[in-house]
């Protein structure tokens, strides 16, 4: 019985190993690539993370309890992918922290002409925090769009388009700068999919120019510099913590 108490799901030991996001080693493990003592795993199985065997794409998981945990706000430029390795030869995130000794994996995405705010860990939980469609955390853009933008198409993206059969939450939309061929957008989302501002901004007409991620809840970009990364500060860790919390007390008071 007591070694049953130390078994934990395995996508959350192959995210607290900082190999992948637990989204993405749920999709490993129904691809069949990971093992545990020589056995394909299949998802809802559990293993201890200190004792048993465990084997992604090749590669053997090595946990170590006093593993340090790190938490990166990295200024993505424009040019990168939201990877940590690329066959294609691409220029990744990895090469933006290669310095920090631990393996590290990407909390959401940008795709490769986007830039602004990429949070890295190698904290597995932290990074289902923030990134797990359910919590609904507010991401913050900067957006230049061409042609300037008209009342119909605001009021369509501020309220919701249709994206691929499905319609896109409503976001908070506001105008920074309208000039006659362009316009200058602050958009908050609370749900992230695939290149979905980019989308949103095609349903109505529009091709974005530019796209910046500013902010992630309370975190903001600030002053970091493209291609810098830092570590967030304590304070700023509490503050993710409490923004969590205002989020699922919200979510219970809707119900």
């Amino acid at each position: 019985m007591e070694g049953e108490n130390n078994k934990i799901r395995i996508q959350k030991i192959i995210a607290d190993a900082g190999i992948s996001s637990r989204r993405k080693a749920e999709e490993l493990i129904e691809k069949g690539a990971v093992t545990v003592n020589g056995r394909k795993a299949r998802l809802g199985d559990k293993a201890d993370p200190y004792k048993d065997k465990i084997n992604v794409a090749g590669r053997d998981i090595t946990l170590r309890k006093d593993a340090k945990k790190y938490y990166i706000m990295l200024h993505k430029p424009r040019g990168f992918i939201t990877t940590m390795n690329d066959e294609g030869g691409r220029k990744c995130v990895a090469e933006l922290v290669d310095d920090i000794p631990a393996r590290l994996f990407p909390v959401g995405r940008l795709d490769r002409e986007s830039e602004g705010m990429l949070l890295m860990t190698n904290d597995g939980k932290f990074a289902n925090m923030i990134s797990h469609p359910s919590t609904h955390f507010a991401k913050t853009y900067r957006v230049t769009v061409h042609p300037r933008i008209t009342e119909d198409q605001l009021t369509a993206i501020t309220t919701g388009v249709v994206i691929e059969g499905r319609m896109s939450m409503p976001a908070s939309v506001r105008v920074i700068k309208s000039e006659q061929n362009r316009t200058v957008l602050e958009i908050v989302l609370e749900e992230g999919r695939n290149r979905q501002i980019r989308k949103m901004c095609e349903a109505v007409g529009l091709e974005t120019a530019r796209l910046k991620r500013i902010a992630i809840g309370p975190l903001k970009l600030g002053m970091l510099q493209p291609g810098k990364w830092r570590e967030l500060k304590p304070d700023e860790l509490r503050s993710i913590s409490s923004y969590q919390k205002k989020l699922a007390s919200r979510k219970k008071d809707d119900k």
